[in-house]
C-alpha cells in the first residue's frame, strides 16, 4: 500500500448527507458544473478522499478555483455556488 493510500478513507458524507465514494463523483472530463457537482468535489477534499492536488489534476482546475468554490460553501451554503448568482453573492 502507498503512503498516499495509507491515510485515505473510504467515504466521506456528501453534501446532501449521503456516503459519498470516489465512484461517486463527478467523471474527470466533466464540463457542466452544476452545484451539486462542486459541492461534491469540496466534501471529498474536505473530507479526505481526495487530496487537492488530486481534485485539481482530476478536474482540470486551478487551486484558486477550487478555493473560490469552498469559501462560497462557507459564506453563502450551495446556492453560493450557483455560477448564475456570483455577482450577487458578491461583496
Amino acid at each position: 500500500m502507498s503512503a498516499e493510500a495509507k491515510g485515505r478513507v473510504n467515504y466521506v458524507i456528501g453534501p446532501d448527507g449521503s456516503p459519498l465514494t470516489i465512484a461517486d463523483l463527478p467523471p474527470p472530463d466533466t464540463k457542466r458544473w452544476v452545484i451539486r457537482r462542486k459541492a461534491e468535489v469540496v466534501a471529498a477534499v474536505r473530507g479526505g478522499l481526495l487530496s487537492l492536488e488530486e481534485a485539481c489534476n482530476r478536474y482540470t482546475l486551478t487551486v484558486e478555483e477550487f478555493l473560490a468554490w469552498q469559501r462560497a460553501i462557507d459564506k453563502h451554503g450551495l446556492p453560493g455556488l450557483r455560477a448564475t448568482r456570483v455577482q450577487q453573492y458578491r461583496g
